[in-house]
């Protein structure tokens, strides 16, 4: 988790800060993932399904970021006082390229991250401050669109006469049906591309009788989780006129890292109501209330439990969306309102997200 001064690429993280009730129940509470690593859980950026007259067909790039404030020392779901002020500030950039095929049903993406870390910790009775930052790992993902419905289309153009009997015909428009919607599924593979030589520190930590005890380890700051990784996951769309829900969800599984550490599988969702101020043409703007959470069982380390890399957490906040011509865009920020941990851990305070991407 990040470090003192912005690298080029950390700078970039500060300019670019996404049936029936039944169904979004169960996208709630199902297959979801990460992609990142330790405490900060970071799924890979997918680019929204709301786009106005979507292309069927093309490429897209686009920049996802998520920062992260660690600042609140927590033991097993309780708050506990924080002597030494430690905290953790983790920035992961995701730089992205894909394409679509098959007339849309089909797409492949490349998520590249770039991570930078900042962190304060006692050591001892001295305190460490320092940076972590590099590349993380690389994710590669397949796109399979299930069904889309409610795509614009043209409408009949309307005629008139003028005075000399010529027919003059009007513009052709595109009407926007009453309800939409779209499932796409995925899967993919992380490749261990990311440094993970923080971990060789769960060789090496041992506790200074009376000095304050760190909440921050070495499977926090890893850049990569050292492993080949399987990403499952989904993207739910439903709109009925103005009002809108989206869902988006992921699984990671685990393979075998290095260091004899080996990273829990994990779950992470996001998704809520929403509402257009603004949809027309090509042209969009949108407010929701987002939920979003994350679960991970704890880690092993030399076939033994890490006890303090166990999460459940719900956040809740305001997300807006927009579109321009073939730009879309997304920010919203995460408050933390349940916050399960396992043993001493350093836990968040809010998080940021925000995604922007250009489809050609």
């Amino acid at each position: 988790m990040p470090g003192a001064e912005l690298p080029c690429f950390a700078r970039l993280h500060l300019v670019t800060m996404k049936f029936t009730l039944s169904l979004l129940s169960l996208f709630a509470l199902g297959l979801v993932s990460s992609t990142s690593q330790g405490c900060d859980l970071c799924g890979c950026y997918l680019p929204s399904q709301q786009q106005v007259h979507q292309s069927r067909w093309g490429f897209f790039a686009g920049v996802s970021e998520q920062f992260t404030h660690f600042g609140t020392l927590q033991y097993n779901d309780q708050e506990v006082d924080n002597p030494t002020g430690q905290y953790l500030d983790s920035s992961n950039t995701q730089v992205v390229l894909g394409t679509s095929l098959l007339e849309g049903r089909f797409g492949l993406q490349l998520n590249t991250p770039l991570i930078y870390r900042s962190f304060q910790r006692p050591e001892g009775f001295e305190t460490d401050r320092g940076h972590v930052q590099g590349l993380g790992d690389l994710s590669l993902l397949a796109n399979w669109r299930v069904f889309r419905t409610g795509d614009s289309v043209p409408a009949a153009a309307p005629t008139g006469f003028r005075k000399d009997e010529k027919t003059v015909a009007e513009p052709i428009v595109t009407e926007s049906p009453a309800f939409a919607s779209a499932l796409n599924v995925f899967a993919g593979i992380k490749a261990p591309t990311g440094d993970s030589s923080r971990l060789k520190e769960e060789f090496h930590e041992v506790e200074v009788e009376g000095a304050p005890e760190s909440g921050i380890h070495g499977h926090d700051l890893a850049l990569g989780t050292g492993s080949w990784d399987g990403i499952f996951g989904a993207q739910l769309f439903l709109r009925y006129r103005a009002v809108f829900f989206q869902a988006d969800t992921q699984f990671t599984l685990r393979g075998d890292s290095h260091y004899s550490y080996h990273f829990a599988n994990d779950f992470s969702w996001s998704g809520g109501p929403g509402v257009y101020l603004l949809r027309k043409e090509r042209k969009l703007l949108g407010l929701q209330c987002a939920l979003s959470g994350e679960s991970k069982d704890t880690d092993r380390f030399q076939g033994r439990v890490a006890e303090d890399t166990g999460v459940t957490s719900l956040y809740i906040g305001p997300r807006v969306t927009a579109q321009l011509g073939n730009l879309s865009a997304d920010v919203g920020v995460d408050l933390p309102v349940i916050m399960n941990t396992t043993k001493l851990q350093v836990v968040p305070d809010y998080r940021i997200r925000a995604g922007i991407t250009w489809h050609f």
